[in-house]
């Protein structure tokens, strides 16, 4: 009978993890998270229509490159939600830390997919369509935030450190 042979990785056959290996995990989590968001916002920005596509694409570039400010604030937020509670569960803290992390994140790729597809031609206009995209984007960003607490970062945790 054949048994699947588990592969170790480098931290447990004692090397360390390349460095590029773990940049392209960092930035195919992100194109993930940001892709999507960025098109749903796109998609409550302007509709869906021949221009779709490259509207969403400008967006998503412009959000990808906010995402390096995204990881510097989890990991102020990180620190700063263990010093305030530092007797609560790692768990709730990992909620707790992805909540405001989805909210502000949220935050910061709707301005940035409303300001590439609408501009700044009315404040009236540019504010309601950044409500618009944030809240329609806010379930899935607060679904990939449980997904990434609760399972995806203390494993990415642990694979950045090796």
């Amino acid at each position: 009978m054949n048994t699947p042979t588990e592969l170790p990785l480098p931290s447990q056959s004692g090397r360390k993890t390349p460095l590029v290996y773990k940049v392209l995990i960092i930035l195919s989590i992100m194109s993930v998270i940001a892709g999507s968001l960025t098109g749903v916002m796109t998609y409550m920005n302007v509709g869906y229509s021949n221009t779709f596509l490259t509207d969403w694409l400008s967006s998503f570039l412009s959000a990808f490159i906010l995402m390096p400010i995204g990881l510097l604030l989890m990991g102020l937020i990180t620190k700063f939600v263990e010093q305030q509670m530092p007797n609560t569960n790692e768990h709730k803290r990992n909620l707790i830390v992805g909540a405001i992390m989805a909210c502000v994140m949220e935050s910061i790729m709707a301005f940035s997919t409303t300001t590439t597809n609408i501009g700044y031609s009315t404040s009236t206009e540019f504010l309601s369509a950044w409500l618009t995209s944030t809240l329609a984007a806010l379930p899935l960003g607060l679904t990939f935030m449980v997904i990434m607490s609760m399972t995806i970062k203390p494993k990415l945790e642990l694979f950045l450190k090796s």
